[in-house]
């Protein structure tokens, strides 16, 4: 006998014990919220489309010591958000957890908070996108001699991202079957690239250069600046892995969202280090030119390396199995994006809320929040056309407004001492990892701010810190200016709850 409709039953009594009537079509397995964050860093996106950044600053030393050591760091990250999670298992997530854990300024953490995740997801779904048009652009390179340009990549990112919007519009069971089967493409195809990888080379560099050389092709020649680079080039990874607040994101979508949202967000991060490191091995090791490889003309190295070591028609083959993967990444982004967005227009914080929180009756999607994405993301990459550091810049975005989302319930939930928490904790080690999680957080958003490359000019400057002034900026003056006098924080959609008087705002023993 199935037990779907008592599971479906609990999550939508704890919904609404959080002040929320089900709206969303609960349809999500606990893989395929697993799925979704999976698919969303994408080891086939992230680790490839970044490439060319470690490549230059760090070289194989930041490539794959550095993915282990920021997917160590991550991890921990992913621990401390998953146990909130479980306590809080709602669309707006981040935050929606910063409200009920804040003992003060509720209103003023959610705002901040939730304005840091809107950023982060736009720039994500931007730099995913963005990425999956550079690979879409080598592979039609190589199989119809296109010449790359940054016009016709960025159209093919036009192409690109109308189609996400498209599928995310369609429903959730599209979704949900899509993101299974991205999940499995992953798998296998990292599988097939490794193996082919290692296979079919004449030739393979010194285990210890894939470990421990370092490169330097930032143009910065300062004392120490092989060191500074080796820490730019981290930026790849910690781009990598973004986007696992997906599973919280989609959590009033799963079934059993208070144990299977947090796994899916653990898991999603630690099958990704795992794959993702034994994949850059594969292709670093596989390297057969550097210095021509790094500077191709097809703007994505990976698909040179590809080409050099296994011939040209099983490279491009490859650069096929990573080109469908960044569309499925991309399409899994947008789901997120979107659902953020809808539950941050459901408590008023954006313009035009009332548009962005209509959920179309009968595919159950928060369609105009999809389309709403959409166009800013798009926005975002409009300075590709003229900028060279234009995704370097996306993918910084997306990092510093994700992260600081992601850590600060973990900074709230460290000072509350009220914190109830859900069936997945951490037990004992809820301190330590929430501490660490906090001051790694801290060292990247610095770090990801500072100059790409040398000498600094209009046509390579990181505008990282311009994009993030102008949000944050505009989010606080649209706060001091009127906001804080009618933005209460989350609140409640349930009539019920609105006629018996009960509160709207989350507390810390919800």
């Amino acid at each position: 006998m199935s037990t779907e409709p008592a599971v479906t039953a609990s999550d939508e009594e704890r919904l609404a014990q959080l002040g929320y009537k089900q709206e969303l079509h609960r349809r999500l397995s606990g893989f395929s919220n697993f799925a979704v964050s999976f698919s969303i860093i994408s080891i086939l996106a992230g680790a490839i489309t970044s490439y060319v950044i470690a490549m230059n600053a760090g070289g194989p030393f930041a490539i794959t010591i550095g993915w282990l050591l920021v997917g160590g760091m991550v991890t921990l990250v992913s621990l401390a958000m998953a146990e909130v999670c479980s306590a809080y298992p709602t669309a707006g997530a981040l935050y929606w957890w910063a409200a009920a854990l804040a003992k003060r300024n509720k209103a003023a953490w959610a705002w901040f908070i939730g304005w840091f995740n809107f950023l982060g997801e736009v720039a994500v779904t931007a730099a995913i996108d963005f990425g999956a048009a550079m690979t879409t652009a080598a592979f039609l390179s190589l199989t119809f001699d296109m010449e790359v340009t940054p016009g016709r990549t960025f159209l093919i990112f036009l192409v690109i991202i109308v189609v996400h919007g498209l599928l995310n519009t369609f429903g959730v069971n599209l979704v949900r079957v899509l993101s299974d089967v991205s999940a499995w493409w992953h798998l296998v195809g990292v599988a097939v690239i490794v193996v082919l990888l290692t296979v079919l080379p004449d030739q393979h560099k010194p285990i210890s250069e894939v470990f421990f050389e370092v490169r330097n092709a930032t143009g910065f020649g300062f004392t120490g600046a092989t060191v500074y680079a080796v820490l730019i080039g981290l930026l790849m990874a910690q781009y990598t892995y973004t986007g696992y607040d997906a599973s919280a994101h989609v959590a009033e979508e799963t079934h059993d969202a208070a144990n299977a949202a947090p796994r899916g967000i653990v898991l999603s991060v630690v099958v990704s280090v795992i794959a993702g490191f034994v994949l850059l091995f594969a292709i670093t090791w596989s390297i057969q030119d550097y210095e021509a490889e790094a500077g191709t003309a097809l703007g994505l190295p990976p698909a040179q390396i590809f080409i050099d070591a296994v011939g040209h028609d099983v490279g491009t083959f490859l650069l096929f199995i990573c080109m469908v993967a960044q569309w499925f990444c991309g399409m899994a982004s947008v789901t997120a994006n979107s659902r953020m967005s809808y539950a941050f227009a459901r408590d008023g914080a954006l313009p035009g809320s009332r548009i962005w929180k209509r959920v179309n009756p009968r595919t159950g999607t928060p369609t105009n929040s999809i389309w709403l994405c959409v166009t800013i993301s798009t926005i975002l990459v409009l300075p590709s056309l003229w900028n060279t550091t234009a995704y370097a810049a996306a993918t910084s975005i997306a990092v510093i407004g994700l992260y600081i989302a992601y850590v600060g319930p973990v900074f709230l939930r460290r000072r509350n001492t009220d914190f109830q928490v859900g069936p997945w904790n951490l037990g004992r080690w809820s301190a330590p990892i929430g501490w660490i999680s906090i001051v790694w957080v801290g060292v990247i958003c610095v770090l990801f701010v500072l100059p790409t490359a040398g000498p600094i000019t209009a046509k390579n400057f990181n505008y990282t810190i311009v994009a993030v002034a102008i949000v944050v900026g505009g989010a606080t003056i649209w706060w001091f200016a009127g906001a804080r006098k009618w933005f209460t924080g989350p609140r409640s959609n349930l009539l019920e709850a609105s006629a018996q008087g009960e509160p709207t705002m989350p507390t810390a023993n919800d």
